[in-house]
């Protein structure tokens, strides 16, 4: 079966930086869009990023420009490099992926990694 195992987070000044990484394994055919999540204490959880199969990307308004979603095919892994962090970045941030093991395509989340910005 697949998972999805997530790495990278910790605390960090603002205006410093961190890089997100998540990587599936398992028996997987193939893996179209990847994206990262983010749940702050006492908000919803929100989309912050995305890419698709074909590199297209897609961010949040309140991080474009600060944060890079990118991909791995080969090692069937997202990454998401986060620079100028600030205080309200701080969340619990969560990987999707839409794979498929041999039908039709299903999302897998991660385990989540903290994320702290804070002086």
């Amino acid at each position: 079966q697949v998972q999805l195992v997530e790495s990278g987070g910790g605390l960090v000044q603002p205006g410093g930086s961190l890089r997100l990484s998540c990587a599936a394994s398992g028996i997987i055919i193939s893996v179209n869009a990847m994206g990262w999540y983010r749940r702050a204490p006492g908000k919803q959880r929100e989309l912050v990023a995305t890419v698709t199969s074909g590199g297209r990307t897609n961010y949040v308004d309140s991080v474009k420009g600060r944060f890079t979603i990118s991909r791995d095919n080969a090692k069937n892994t997202v990454y998401l490099q986060m620079n100028s962090l600030k205080p309200e970045d701080t969340a619990s941030y969560y990987c999707n992926v839409d794979i498929s093991t041999g039908r039709n395509y299903a999302g897998y989340w991660g385990q989540g990694t903290q994320v702290t910005v804070s002086s």
